[in-house]
């Protein structure tokens, strides 16, 4: 019997995916010997690509960065002082986003 490295399952000898969670049992080779390079939906790379936990999260660092330039540019067209409220909104966003990932985390591992 080969155990899942992932999570634990007992798997016949032969298997190449485990029965449970469908992770890679062995180096998983292609019909010619050479070794498959790791796709997309691999558990693995799709854990690297989030960011605060969230699917796709490595995509709001650059989003809150260009949202923050945006407001910077308007605020020095039209003369607001968006140092007066940038700092505390900077704090809710990000805040928000542990909050949102750490929910989403926790409902992902049941």
């Amino acid at each position: 019997m080969v155990y899942c490295h992932n999570c634990g399952t007992k798997n016949d000898d032969d298997a190449e995916f485990c029965s449970k969670c469908g992770e890679p049992l062995k180096d998983v080779r292609d019909y010619e010997g050479r070794r498959r390079p790791r796709h997309h939906d691999d558990r693995y790379y799709r854990e690297r690509q989030e960011c605060f936990g969230l699917p796709h999260g490595n995509l709001i660092g650059p989003l809150i960065a260009g949202i923050v330039l945006i407001l910077i540019g308007l605020s020095s067209i039209y003369g607001f002082n968006i140092w007066s409220v940038f700092w505390p909104v900077l704090i809710v966003v990000i805040g928000l986003l542990i909050i949102v990932g750490a929910i989403y985390g926790s409902r992902k591992k049941r």
